[in-house]
């Protein structure tokens, strides 16, 4: 647990770091272009895929205006990750989407045990197009359009599988950045196989995320601690100034 303010301080911007790092990936792999303004801000130049933000404050303290200025809100839908939970944003025509908390669980720490439905799986990393499109499928067997494209095979990032007799049920997301290792797109109650086989791959990285709700509660028992808020803005209406690229 962290107990002093300027390390909990750090290790949030860590995360909000990797946090960034990841979501460039999926945008460029998407034909976005990105941007860092200077150290506090990660934006893209347009409309990002579904589920991920247009832009992610990246240190505590950055001004509302330097936000909105900084994305495309000509059309609907713009996301802001407030990562620090200190912005206002409702006078630009922003709502909350939903609050989280940011999730902290130091190298080293002892595997937890499975949870009885993850109990027995095989774990192993997703290497090609093939294998990433039937892990989407078991991610989210709605059937739309792929978000995850197979550029983001590549070095940083793994996609955790877990399996039944070969079916994929469990998995999630390793990316490193910021000097941690992040931990996303979690499913099939997967704590304890996912933090073996981060361990086992970056045994001196912290690992970190967000949660909420009941699956806040089952990282908590995983081992992780909640160490700070964040929250989500969405601007339904579209009304401004396009960034230009």
């Amino acid at each position: 647990m962290i107990t002093d303010e300027t390390t909990r301080t750090t290790v949030l911007r860590q995360a909000a770091m990797n946090n960034a790092a990841w979501c460039d990936a999926v945008c460029r792999a998407h034909g976005v272009s990105t941007h860092y303004a200077g150290e506090s801000l990660w934006a893209g130049a347009r409309r990002t895929p579904p589920m991920y933000p247009d832009a992610v404050t990246l240190e505590p303290a950055v001004s509302a205006g330097s936000v909105v200025r900084g994305v495309d809100i000509a059309s609907p839908g713009c996301s802001v990750k407030d990562s620090f939970a200190d912005l206002d944003l409702g006078g630009d025509g922003f709502e909350v989407l939903f609050e989280a908390q940011w999730i902290h669980r130091p190298a080293g720490a002892p595997i937890p045990e499975p949870e009885a439905e993850a109990a027995g799986l095989e774990w192993s990393e997703i290497s090609d197009a093939e294998e990433l499109a039937a892990w989407e499928a078991a991610f989210d067997d709605d059937g739309g359009d792929r978000l995850f494209r197979p550029a983001l095979l590549r070095e940083g990032i793994v996609f955790l599988a877990g399996r039944d007799g070969g079916r994929i049920v469990a998995g999630a997301v390793a990316s490193t950045g910021g000097g941690v290792v992040g931990v996303s797109n979690l499913f099939g109650a997967a704590w304890a196989g996912v933090l073996g086989a981060v361990c086992a791959r970056w045994p001196g990285l912290d690992v970190v995320g967000y949660e909420h709700g009941e699956e806040l509660e089952a990282a908590v028992r995983a081992g992780f601690t909640a160490i700070g808020p964040l929250r989500v803005w969405l601007r339904p209406s579209g009304t401004g100034t396009v960034l230009a690229e």
